[in-house]
């Protein structure tokens, strides 16, 4: 129901062909692997659109650590991506299969993440000390860092 000028309700019928009731075409044609799709902040190469001419940085580990860190971050990231497309596209059989697999993904490298490195939350460290108090900070390992 919609308010008419006397501030009174008047039906309405919704349409039955409104453009958001239509079925939606499926979005997998042309996704990007992880890593691309986190350098340039979204999953499909016709959505990149760079701003002016600058294009994004490649980043490159520089310790067995950050590559690891690395992979967990750009597998979260398609998952996260995924997963808004498929709130648009629910059967879309190549977005979901995507979906699966980067999952199944991420929870494999945040798990050799946290066996070798720590806790990457709060909820991982239960009945452990803070111990990522004591560690370097990522500005004090580094001298050619340019933070605070």
């Amino acid at each position: 129901m919609l308010f008419d000028e006397n501030l009174g309700f008047m039906p309405f019928n919704l349409d039955t062909n409104f453009p958001f009731s239509e079925k939606k075409e499926p979005k997998t044609t042309k996704v990007l692997d992880p890593l691309a799709g986190f350098l340039r902040g979204n999953m499909y190469q016709d959505e990149f659109k760079p701003y002016k001419n600058y294009t994004y940085r490649k980043l490159e580990p520089t310790s067995k650590k950050d590559k690891l860190l690395l992979e967990v971050m750009m597998y979260n990231f398609a998952i996260n991506d995924l997963n808004l497309s498929l709130d648009l596209h629910p059967d879309d059989p190549e977005l979901l299969t995507l979906f699966q697999k980067y999952t199944e993904k991420a929870c494999e490298k945040e798990m050799e993440y946290v066996k070798q490195y720590g806790p990457l939350q709060v909820t991982e460290a239960l009945g452990e000390p803070f111990n990522w108090l004591n560690e370097p900070w990522p500005w004090n390992d580094r001298e050619d860092a340019k933070y605070v």
